[in-house]
């Protein structure tokens, strides 16, 4: 759990909550959450596919 939020307060506009509309900040939370969830998974993919430029 804390390494979720770790990441989440990687997003300047999620860190302060500058906007007092609730709705506004469920949809950025969820934006970064898709976005860290896609970032792990292309992640995965250049890791399974042996492309990963780290690993060579």
């Amino acid at each position: 759990m804390e390494q979720t939020f770790a990441l989440l307060h990687h997003f300047r506009r999620l860190a302060v909550r500058w906007g007092r509309r609730t709705e506004l900040h469920d949809a950025f939370v969820s934006l970064a959450c898709s976005l860290i969830c896609w970032r792990r998974l292309k992640k995965a993919q250049r890791e399974r596919d042996g492309s990963d430029p780290r690993t060579l």
